[in-house]
């Protein structure tokens, strides 16, 4: 069993109802890199972008598809990347809007059809009323429905569609760096709806605004006994002082108890515990918070995973390596953790019988050997001012 990502779970409803058709599964390396060097797929069929999906290394055979709920959606054979549903495919808002290319198609009724897909709202409608009444043509508005914007670009749609009396047809189209592929696949897929006309709305206009009203997640790495958590205590409480921004602190210890309680200190565990505390923290930024984490995240890669937790919320991420050595974590050591580290009675600890990898991606390093706790936060409180998230 595997769970695509948001990107791959977009794609695979479009190969699944029809809309990329004649593409009935996730394309392989061959026809991969033939859409990349000469836009064709082996045979020669025109196509703009490759469809494809990261599988574990292990992957052979059937594999069971899940949504993010571990609900069923397809069977993938590996090889040969076909995909079988395994039943309708649920939707979030708007899923009354959300239709296959056939139940389109059959509603038009062999009527000339203008499709204006859309990833952001239109400038203006005239234009389209215009360009309908002279090709005498059905009006299809398709937002495309993807990520955090998606409900936003189907409201923009559903305002515009009763001034254009428009049918108005939902399709999860994640959007490709590529303007001119992005515009190309649009196309396609408007086609595939029956589109006689096609008609690319404009490109989202997107604001992020002033870092000081963007979510931030301030992530503190580093050994037991490096100071990281008492770094981050004080900057929760320098920013409570200091005002302006919703704070919320996620201390290793204590989520574990909660969030995490009978987790074991397996790396599979200890990966799960740190996707756990990244994924409350972006939500907390996701709406405009500052959450402060401060687990050991031994590994750089759940690590990255975090960041890109956060940053596909439209957040800010601020890494801090906590780098004190080892040698002064031990002799710190106030709940005798190394001593029984060293004795064996602690098995994978990070340090001694566990590896820490260090970042080499880290936005600020703090070694707290000889340095006051005052000083650290300071420094810390000074990246966020010379960042603009606390003014």
């Amino acid at each position: 069993m595997h769970t695509p990502d948001a990107r791959e779970l977009a794609d695979l409803e479009l190969l699944l109802n029809g809309a990329f058709a004649p593409l009935t599964g996730f394309m392989g390396h061959d026809d991969a890199h033939s859409v990349v060097e000469r836009g064709t797929l082996l045979d020669g069929t025109p196509w703009p972008a490759p469809i494809t999906i990261d599988l574990p290394d292990d992957a052979s055979g059937d594999v069971t598809l899940l949504d993010p709920e571990g609900a069923p959606l397809a069977v993938l054979t590996v090889g040969t990347g076909q995909v079988r549903a395994l039943g309708r495919i649920e939707h979030g808002p708007f899923a009354r809007l959300r239709r296959t290319p056939a139940e389109v198609r059959k509603e038009l009724d062999g009527r000339p059809a203008l499709v204006v897909t859309m990833r952001g709202p239109l400038d203006s409608v005239e234009e389209i009323k215009e360009t309908a009444r002279e090709l005498g043509a059905v009006v299809v508005l398709m937002p495309l429905a993807y990520g955090e914007a998606g409900p936003g670009i189907v409201r923009a749609a559903l305002s515009a569609a009763g001034k254009l009396d428009a049918m108005v047809v939902a399709v999860p189209l994640a959007p490709r760096e590529d303007q001119e592929i992005d515009l190309e696949l649009r196309e396609h897929v408007a086609e595939a709806y029956g589109a006689t006309e096609h008609l690319a709305g404009p490109a989202p206009i997107t604001l992020p605004g002033p870092p000081h009203r963007r979510g931030l997640v301030v992530f503190f790495t580093g050994l037991s006994g490096s100071g990281k958590s008492t770094i981050a205590r004080g900057l929760r409480d320098s920013l409570l002082e200091l005002g302006g921004r919703t704070v919320t602190y996620l201390d290793g210890d204590v989520v574990r108890h909660l969030l995490s309680k009978g987790l074991t200190f397996s790396r599979e565990d200890r990966d799960l515990n740190i996707r756990r505390i990244g994924f409350v923290a972006a939500e907390v930024a996701r709406h405009g918070g500052l959450a402060i984490c401060a687990p050991i995240a031994p590994y750089a890669s759940t690590r990255e995973e975090v960041r890109e937790m956060a940053e596909s919320v439209g957040a800010d991420f601020l890494l801090v390596h906590v780098s004190t050595p080892l040698e002064e974590c031990e002799r710190r050591d106030r709940k005798g953790l190394y001593a029984r580290a060293r004795a064996g009675e602690i098995p994978s600890f990070t340090g001694i019988s566990d590896p820490y990898e260090e970042p080499d991606d880290a936005d600020l390093v703090i070694d707290t050997t000889g340095v006051s706790i005052e000083s650290a936060v300071t420094r810390v409180l000074d990246a966020l001012r010379s960042g603009g998230w606390i003014r």
